[in-house]
Formats: C-alpha cells, sequence, structure tokens
C-alpha cells in the first residue's frame, strides 16, 4: 500500500527457540564452513588474505580450525560448565546449594572486531547466540562474519533478524555511538586507545568486555633442551610463524635455560624446523614500515653477532635472533624469533615484570604445575604445549574471561 512503513526486523526472534536447537543450527552452519570449497568460504578466504596479505595456505589453515572447533560438545561443554545446564538458557532450573534460576540472555549485545586475527569475533557472537541475544558484530571488509551469519538465516530464519554484521569505520560513523549506548553487553577486541573510546560511548550499566593487545611465550627448561628433538622444534616454529607472529597466540619470544653448546644446537634444531614450515606457511605481504622495522632489528642483531655476543640464524623467509640482549622488549616483527637464554623461571618471570608485558599464553613442551606456577606469575591466561597456542579450544575462557557468563542475566526464583 502506498505510505505504509516498511517492516522492522523483529527482535528477541531467538527467544522462540529452545537452546539445544540453537546450538545445532550453529553447529550445522559451521559443518558448511568446514568444507575450503563452500562458495561463501572461498569468497572470504580471497578477501581475507586481501585484507591481510596472509598467503592461501594460512588462511585456509585458519578457517578449518575456526570452525573445526565449533562442534555441539565444545559448546554444550562449555555452557553447562558456566551456567550448570543446557537448558538455563530456556528457563528456571533447580541448582543444588543454590535458588533456582533462569540464565536469560541479554537483549542486545554488540561484538567489535579487531584488525588483524581471522574470525576473533565469531566465538563471542555464536555464545551470545546461544543465549538468544540479538547479535550485531562490527564486521572487518572481509565480511567472514557477515558470511556466516548468512549461512545461519539459510539454517533458520530467525537468525536473519538476531544476527547482523556489518562494516563501520569507528568513530566517524554516526551510528556506532547509538548502537554501543543502546546495547546491553559490549565485546570489543583492538588497541588500549581503541578500547577506552569503545568504553566511553557504552551505557554505563552495560557489560564492558575488553581484549586488549596481548603476547604469547614460550619456555624450554634445561631438562627440554637436553631433550629437544626435530618434531617438538618443528610445534614450536609453527606457533612462532602461523600469521606472521601477529596474533595474540603467536610466540612472541622463545626462553631456553641453556648456555654454550647447548644453546646453539637448540636453536640449529628451531632453524631447520622454521625452514620447513616456511614452506608449508610462507610469508605474506607485510607493509613497508613493518619490513624496514625487521630489516633494521636483524641489522643490529647480525651487528651484535658480529662482535661476540649472540647469532642470527636465517631460516627460509625466517629470522632466528638468539640471545639478545634482555633489557630489549620482544621486537613483535614479522617472521622474527628472538631467543633469550635464562637461568630459569625467576628469569622469565623478572623479564615479564620489568617490559610489563601483556601476556596471553605461556607455550611449554609439557604443561605440568611448574609451567602452571610461571603462567600465574607472568599473568598469562593459557598454558599450552608447542604446536597448540594457536589453535584454543571452544570451551576454554580466552583472555581468561566467560563464554557465555556475560550474555546472560539470572533471574533467581525463590
Amino acid at each position: 500500500m502506498p505510505g505504509a512503513a516498511e517492516p522492522q526486523p523483529a527482535h528477541g526472534a531467538l527467544r522462540a527457540l529452545p537452546a539445544n536447537q540453537i546450538v545445532v543450527h550453529i553447529v550445522d552452519a559451521a559443518e558448511r564452513w568446514r568444507n575450503a570449497d563452500f562458495p561463501p568460504r572461498v569468497r572470504a578466504t580471497a578477501a581475507i588474505e586481501e585484507r591481510l596479505g596472509y598467503t592461501t595456505p594460512v588462511v585456509d589453515y585458519a578457517l578449518d580450525r575456526l570452525f573445526g572447533a565449533i562442534t555441539g560438545d565444545a559448546l554444550e561443554a562449555a555452557i553447562v560448565s558456566e551456567l550448570g545446564a543446557l537448558d538455563a538458557l530456556d528457563g528456571v532450573i533447580a541448582r543444588h546449594g543454590a535458588p533456582a534460576g533462569w540464565a536469560r540472555g541479554v537483549d542486545r549485545a554488540t561484538i567489535v572486531s579487531s584488525d588483524t586475527t581471522i574470525g576473533v569475533a565469531l566465538a563471542p557472537a555464536i555464545f551470545a547466540l546461544c543465549a538468544k541475544c540479538d547479535v550485531t558484530v562490527k564486521d572487518r571488509s572481509d565480511a567472514l562474519i557477515a558470511g556466516f551469519f548468512a549461512t545461519l538465516a539459510d539454517e533458520h530464519p530467525a537468525f536473519a533478524s538476531a544476527a547482523l554484521a556489518r562494516p563501520w569505520p569507528g568513530g566517524d560513523d554516526p551510528g556506532e555511538a547509538p548502537l554501543l549506548a543502546a546495547s546491553d553487553v559490549v565485546v570489543a577486541f583492538g588497541s588500549d586507545d581503541a578500547l577506552q573510546a569503545i568504553r566511553t560511548a557504552c551505557n554505563p550499566g552495560a557489560r564492558f568486555v575488553p581484549f586488549g593487545h596481548r603476547i604469547s611465550l614460550g619456555r624450554l627448561t634445561s631438562v627440554d633442551v637436553a631433550s629437544l628433538q626435530p618434531a617438538t622444534a618443528e610445534l614450536i616454529a609453527r606457533d612462532a610463524l602461523l600469521y606472521d607472529g601477529e596474533g595474540c597466540l603467536s610466540l612472541h619470544a622463545l626462553f631456553v635455560e641453556a648456555a654454550g653448546d647447548e644453546i646453539a644446537h637448540c636453536a640449529a634444531l628451531l632453524a631447520a624446523a622454521c625452514e620447513r614450515i616456511t614452506v608449508e606457511f610462507p610469508a605474506g605481504v607485510q607493509p613497508p614500515r613493518r619490513v624496514a622495522a625487521a630489516t633494521a632489528y636483524r641489522s643490529l642483531a647480525a651487528f651484535r653477532a658480529a662482535g661476540g655476543v649472540g647469532n642470527v640464524l636465517l631460516a627460509g623467509d625466517a629470522t632466528l635472533v638468539v640471545e639478545p640482549p634482555l633489557e630489549d622488549a620482544p621486537p613483535l616483527l614479522p617472521r622474527i624469533v628472538p631467543i633469550f637464554t635464562v637461568g630459569g623461571d625467576d628469569a622469565i618471570a623478572a623479564y615479564a615484570a620489568a617490559h610489563r608485558l601483556p601476556v596471553q599464553a605461556l607455550g611449554v613442551v609439557t604443561p605440568d604445575a611448574a609451567a602452571v606456577a610461571l603462567a600465574a606469575r607472568i599473568g598469562a591466561v593459557r598454558v599450552a604445549p608447542f604446536g597448540t597456542l594457536q589453535d584454543p579450544p571452544l570451551a576454554g575462557h580466552h583472555g581468561g574471561v566467560p563464554r557465555i557468563a556475560d550474555f546472560v542475566r539470572w533471574i533467581d526464583r525463590a
């Protein structure tokens, strides 16, 4: 009819669906995205390569793990561990030693993606959807999240209004401030300055869940060094070189309890491993300023080595800098792996404290009690065997925070 108002999208469309059905739809959509030939994934892969400069093998590896982690068991395990039962999202359930309660999802959640990490907004988005929230994601130009949301809408029409993704430039977008102000929960990834600006725009009563830039470290004890094999060295190299060291779970520095011939042998094994990994996962295209900074760091290390301090090993398109000064913070440069020699865990903790390192994860050979104790000292929120740093479990606590609990408010029944 002429002049009739356009229909508005329905809010709370997921409220009518049981949580277990929402989980099934999300898992089924993820299953389609595990196929490298799925047309939306093909388009997203090309767009990610263009945006980040990564090579196809790297992007395929990332997407395989991103969507491969989304299983019914993983989703339910995370929800049950935090809420007690999946049914808690559907209505009031009995709870041992506590009032009966309903973990009712908030009305609106907004998730602001970071510039680099592939699909970083996906995990919080799907948990917010499991909580039956309306979700808006600030997508990147590759439209990965928008593509997945379109697949969800194919699975069930309720997702068409509940799961929205769109790019926006940031503070200059007139729609950003009203969206943030209307959100009950805001999850944001980015720099400290970006997070502060987002926090300021949020409703004072909103939950704000920030994920700032963080780094990950690795540690080889003297026992690890004595038994180091090429297979373990390759796992370390993979953690260090994958995504050109740009993710918070990339191995940005390796601490080795060794000296003399031992460190030389260890470095040689790691260099050989890096050569193999650079063939499997070639380096991407880097901005000129990053290339220049890496060249300068490499040249300074070579100058020190010429004077008898440390060593520089070229390994394919990677560089290992052995025994850089402990006074220097990790360089955080593409395909450069600093190997610091230390006397033990006390020295690692002192280094992290001196440089105020925001540590995300600690890579080790064996995640034993000593490794967990070191993680606690340096502020790491994850301890993982080498080779798994870049593959965190969906049911884990990324950043040390809950997966779904932040998206619900409990209604207790006396």
